[in-house]
């Protein structure tokens, strides 16, 4: 078995959502001072790498803690997205006959290569129908290597109401899924983990989220 990381670093000054908290860490005990090493974090809960619970977009929906643990790690697809232009529609075509219930969804768009780059607002998204699509299939757990499932920035996010509607989970600014799809084309067998941090009644959280390869 193999491991890949899909996380990015969490560091100071690090790429946000427009208008999301900044990041900063800093010392806030030392070795030298204080006889241990303790950072002090400074971020929004959809800091990185992370996870969108359905109360994201909606009061009403659950909670990242009410939701079942099984949504955030399982059998996964890769579906292959790149090589699209900037701001492109991932449509439903993408994922007919692609994908099945239970699955992790991963949505590989190559986009994960202009991390820090002004660029990398410029990702594709899919669309409501293939969101659409999605859920009906009986998907509830959907990844992507940029930073929104929706386009950036947005003045609606049809997509994250329609999968968080469906008590979905989403995963956002994942990394290295160009690895994990060479690994499914080669035949293996994929497990995802995208579990977070026990944040209580949150709207999201960073995840250390890996793919699991098998022969």
């Amino acid at each position: 078995m193999r491991i890949i990381d899909l996380s990015v670093p969490l560091v100071t000054g690090m790429p946000v959502y427009p208008g999301d908290p900044e990041v900063t860490i800093a010392p806030a005990l030392t070795v030298t001072a204080d006889g241990v090493n303790v950072l002090h974090l400074s971020m929004g809960s959809q800091t990185g790498t992370h996870v969108d619970a359905p109360v994201h977009i909606d009061d009403s929906l659950p909670t990242l803690d009410e939701l079942p643990l099984d949504r955030f790690l399982g059998p996964a697809v890769v579906v292959d997205a790149r090589g699209l232009a900037p701001r492109s529609a991932i449509g439903v075509e993408f994922f007919e006959g692609r994908v099945a219930a239970g699955q992790v969804v991963l949505i590989a768009t190559g986009w994960s290569a202009y991390w820090g780059r002004y660029d990398y607002q410029g990702h594709p998204a899919p669309t409501p129908e293939a969101a659409a699509y999605l859920v009906d299939a009986g998907v509830r757990t959907v990844g992507i290597d940029a930073l929104s499932v929706d386009p950036t920035p947005a003045l609606d996010i049809p997509v994250h109401r329609i999968l968080c509607g469906a008590h979905a989970v989403i995963a956002e600014n994942l990394t290295n899924l160009d690895q994990v799809l060479a690994a499914q084309k080669l035949g293996h067998r994929i497990e995802v983990s995208l579990l977070p941090i026990r944040l209580a009644g949150a709207d999201g959280a960073p995840v250390r989220a890996i793919a699991r390869i098998h022969a």
